[in-house]
C-alpha cells in the first residue's frame, strides 16, 4: 500500500480524492482567498503530475478541460498522483484580468519568493506546494486578448523525456520553442519536472474543438507516461511535425482589417491573407504572407494599428502534411461530426 499523500494539512489516502483550499492573500476588502485544487492518489504508485490553468486569469479553456478531466471514469485505475489547479491566478480570473492585482504578470514572475510582491509569492507558494511534489507538469493556455491560436504544444524538444510527451500530446503542431524567463517552465524544469504547454482558443472565450483536444491530449500523455492503462484498440496516430521556427505578419498601415484565411490554412510566401483599409476603403494595402507555413495564431478584432500582430505563421518542412492533420482533428473534434451522442452537450 502506498502512503497517503499530503498537501497543505491535507492527508490524501491511496485510492482516495480530496479537495483542498490553500490560503493565499485576502482581498484588500478582508475578504479571504484560497487556490482551489483537487487530488487524485491512485492505489498504485506512479508519476505524479500537476495539471495547471489560468496562470493568465482570462485564458479559461483550460479551467474547462480539467473540469471534463477530473470527471474521467479513467481515473479510477490511476497510478501515481494528478495534482488538478484549475485557477491558478484566482485574482485575474475574477476580474477576467491577464494580470494580477499589482499589474504583473505570473507567468513572468517565477521562481518567486516568500516576501516578494503579490505575483512573487503566488509564483513561491505554487512552486512549493504543487510543483515541488510532482515529477511531470502539464500547463494549459490559450491565445491572449482578441487574438486565437490554433491548437498546438509549446515545448523544449532537446530534452528526450519533454519530447516524449509533447508528442503523446497527439496534435499536428509542436513549437521547439525557448525557455522565457521567469516563466512557470523555466522554474519547473529547474526543479527537474518535465513539462509541456498547451495553447488553443483565445481569452475569455470557449472554443469546443481546443477543449476537446486539450482533454484528448492530456489524456493520451497520461497513458504515455504510465499514469492511465493504454487502450486495448489504439487509434490511427498522427505523427506530429515541430515547426522549424515561426514570424509573425504585421499590419502594413492602420485600419480595419478584412481577413481571408483562417487559423490553421496553408499559406505561400507573398501570398494576401488579408487586406487593411479605412473606413471607405480609399486606401487600402494587402497584407502578404512573409513565409510559407500554416497559420497557427491570428487577431480576432478587425480594428488594427500599424505594426501590430495579426497572422502566426509556423514554418515546416512538410506545411502540406501539417495542413491535411489539421483539417482532420478538425474533423474529428468538431460536434457536429458525433457519430453518437456526447456525454454531456458540448459548448457553443
Amino acid at each position: 500500500m502506498r502512503e497517503a499523500f499530503t498537501i497543505g494539512n491535507t492527508r490524501v489516502r491511496p485510492g482516495g480524492r480530496a479537495a483542498i483550499d490553500i490560503r493565499v492573500p485576502d482581498l484588500y476588502t478582508h475578504t479571504g482567498m484560497t487556490l482551489p485544487v483537487q487530488v487524485v492518489h491512485g492505489r498504485r504508485d506512479g508519476p505524479r503530475m500537476f495539471l495547471s490553468a489560468a496562470l493568465h486569469g482570462d485564458e479559461i479553456n483550460g479551467v474547462e478541460i480539467i473540469r471534463r478531466i477530473m470527471h474521467e471514469k479513467a481515473l479510477n485505475r490511476l497510478r501515481g498522483t494528478l495534482i488538478a489547479v484549475p485557477v491558478v491566478n484566482i485574482y485575474g480570473f475574477i476580474s477576467k484580468s491577464r494580470y494580477l492585482p499589482d499589474r504583473r504578470d505570473l507567468n513572468r514572475s517565477f521562481p518567486g519568493s516568500e516576501e516578494g510582491s503579490t505575483a512573487a509569492r503566488m509564483a513561491n507558494l505554487f512552486l512549493t506546494e504543487i510543483a515541488a511534489k510532482c515529477t511531470h507538469g502539464i500547463d494549459l493556455h490559450t491565445g491572449a486578448i482578441h487574438r486565437e491560436n490554433l491548437p498546438q504544444v509549446r515545448a523544449w524538444l532537446d530534452d528526450a523525456d519533454t519530447e516524449r510527451m509533447a508528442r503523446a500530446f497527439s496534435l499536428p503542431v509542436i513549437l521547439n520553442t525557448g525557455i522565457v524567463d521567469g516563466s512557470l517552465r523555466q522554474a519547473v524544469e529547474k526543479m527537474g519536472l518535465t513539462v509541456i504547454v498547451y495553447e488553443a482558443g483565445e481569452a475569455l472565450r470557449f472554443d469546443e474543438v481546443a477543449i476537446r483536444a486539450g482533454v484528448n491530449g492530456v489524456i493520451s500523455v497520461m497513458r504515455a507516461i504510465g499514469m492511465l492503462p493504454p487502450v486495448k484498440r489504439q487509434r490511427r496516430r498522427r505523427k506530429p511535425l515541430v515547426a522549424i521556427s515561426s514570424t509573425w505578419v504585421r499590419a502594413p498601415q492602420s485600419g480595419i482589417l478584412r481577413a481571408s484565411k483562417p487559423l490553421g490554412a496553408q499559406v505561400r510566401k507573398g501570398e494576401r491573407l488579408g487586406v487593411v483599409s479605412d473606413p471607405f476603403g480609399d486606401n487600402e494595402k494587402a497584407v502578404k504572407a512573409s513565409a510559407e507555413g500554416i497559420i497557427i495564431g491570428r487577431t480576432t478584432i478587425p480594428l488594427v494599428n500599424e505594426g501590430e500582430a495579426l497572422f502566426h505563421i509556423a514554418r515546416f518542412e512538410s506545411p502540406e502534411t501539417v495542413a491535411g492533420h489539421v483539417e482532420e482533428i478538425q474533423q474529428e473534434l468538431n460536434p457536429a461530426t458525433d457519430e453518437l451522442p456526447p456525454a454531456e452537450p458540448p459548448i457553443v
